[in-house]
């Protein structure tokens, strides 16, 4: 909470120079820190009614949008930068959703067991079943949308085994799932504006929620980038879909616009918030100074091994409670097939970055600094053709080839699992027609993608993030379809607004 109520005073007291001076009507404002910006602010009333505002054009955002204007809800969607350059498309390795395509007898139940266990059985599970149950009818309609998943000779779709399950279930594109998940929701989401049921306006930043006497949310204020405009948009009801705040630690993978900023605010106005603990550590990074690149859980997937040079003097606590030597001295000591031989080097990401450290702690590391090697130059050539775009980014930051030396990585920041509260009434609830999956506690104010908490507990599963946007946002958009035609046109009156700009 301590995170969220700083960001959330940072950014109040910027929001609060800004509106002094537009109410004053002057041309010179002040950033919040003491600096004379000679900017204009002018308060634009937008005259498009829309009935569902979303803030957000990453996945769970498209995926919400598309959901309701295919229910015949017009939209209005604001992103802070181009729709194609939001955070899913990072994501690398793949989507999960439990086809069988290997005949392992794998089923979304056993999907749900592993994403609950692999979250230390903190995740809100009713959400999680149904979540995994709904997957390869995600899978089937991206298929159809025409993303270009892999196939295998026969043409079926290609799956990959990740972290913390024992079952090939991770569909996925090359090495730039969600670019291309990304792409091929987009295209989805252009059609649907053609056909007038969809506004998207990038380069606009959430700054306010409006509500009214009632606490409904009926609007937003946001500010246009292009020209520093500040503008009031009116709505039946908001979905936030902003993504994470992993980019407020210094050591992070996160996109740069990762800031947690809108779900900030939102806490300021009153918006439950929960698990901001839970923050996910990646195993495998590009190790530096600052600003870290992320080396996907899909190099493992392919049979990547992760190792230090051994030394029989040392002596580590295994899992197992056990004392046991650091492997031979001169070879490489494959630790984490050692200490969990069931999952080998597909450890779930929290055990497999607690390993690392534990490693580096008792002075393994790599010449004893905190890194560890990644090693794939064992590998076919038809193997490092499939991971091509990860071991590329490697090699340009890094300068050295990993299919001829192993890479050398360290845990980074990668995911919150934390995020807005939102509810979930199961389908026979009683009050049902007064609750909406997805709502936070704000009315009519809904909450989807990785800025929700429903899906990961603490520790989110490899591939599960694709999955839980593209399914939190279908969810979303169905539920604040039906709450504005439940509930209908929400209207907001001056003193609403004013009190929104304070």
């Amino acid at each position: 909470m301590d995170v969220c109520l700083a960001m959330g005073n940072h950014y109040l007291f910027a929001l609060s120079s800004i509106m002094s001076d537009l109410m004053l009507r002057r041309d010179v404002c002040c950033d919040g820190y003491g600096y004379q910006r000679n900017l204009e602010y002018v308060f634009v009333m937008m005259n498009q009614r829309c009935r569902v505002i979303i803030i957000g054009g990453g996945l769970a955002g498209l995926s919400a949008a598309m959901q309701l204007a295919d229910r015949g809800i017009l939209v209005e969607l604001f992103s802070l930068t181009k729709v194609k350059r939001s955070h899913s498309v990072c994501a690398q390795g793949g989507i999960n959703a439990a086809l069988n395509l290997k005949g392992e007898n794998d089923s979304p139940y056993i999907h749900a067991y592993d994403t609950i266990k692999g979250g230390d059985f903190l995740a809100d599970q009713p959400p999680v079943l149904e979540m995994c149950l709904t997957a390869p009818r995600i899978i089937h309609m991206l298929d159809r949308f025409g993303c270009p998943f892999n196939r295998d000779a026969d043409g079926n779709l290609d799956v990959r085994r990740f972290g913390g399950t024992l079952y090939h279930r991770t569909v996925f594109c090359g090495a730039s799932t969600g670019q291309q998940l990304m792409y091929t929701m987009d295209e989805q989401v252009r059609r649907r504006e053609c056909q007038g049921k969809i506004i998207k306006r990038e380069n606009h930043e959430f700054v306010r929620l409006i509500t009214n006497t009632e606490g409904r949310a009926c609007g937003v204020v946001v500010m246009n980038l292009f020209n520093h405009r500040l503008e009031v948009i009116q709505g039946d009801a908001v979905i936030i879909a902003t993504g994470g705040l992993g980019v407020i630690f210094k050591m992070s993978t996160n996109s740069t616009i990762c800031t947690g900023a809108a779900n900030g605010r939102l806490f300021m106005q009153g918006m439950h918030y929960a698990n901001p603990e839970f923050i996910q550590i990646h195993p495998t990074a590009i190790s530096g100074l600052d600003k870290l690149r992320l080396i996907s859980e899909s190099v493992r997937g392919e049979g990547g091994r992760v190792w230090v040079p051994g030394c029989s003097s040392k002596t580590i606590i295994f899992p197992d409670g056990s004392r046991r030597p650091c492997g031979e001295t001169g070879k490489p000591w494959y630790f984490l097939e050692e200490m969990y031989p069931a999952y080998g080097n597909l450890v779930s990401r929290d055990v497999g970055a607690r390993a690392i450290l534990q490693v580096c702690e008792a002075g393994l590391g790599i010449d004893g600094r905190h890194e560890v090697f990644l090693d794939v130059t064992h590998l076919p050539v038809e193997t490092l053709n499939k991971l091509e775009a990860v071991l590329d980014i490697y090699h340009k930051f890094t300068g050295e080839d990993p299919k001829k030396v192993p890479m050398r990585i360290f845990p980074a920041v990668h995911y919150s699992m934390g995020g807005a509260w939102v509810d979930w009434p199961a389908s026979d609830d009683r009050d049902r027609d007064s609750r909406y999956r997805h709502m936070t506690n704000i009315p009519g104010c809904f909450n989807c993608g990785e800025s929700d908490f429903q899906y990961h507990g603490a520790n989110r599963l490899g591939a599960n993030s694709l999955l839980a946007c593209l399914y939190a946002g279908l969810v979303a958009g169905d539920e604040a379809a039906r709450f504005v035609e439940s509930f209908g046109s929400c209207i907001y009156s001056q003193q609403d607004l004013n009190q929104a700009l304070q």
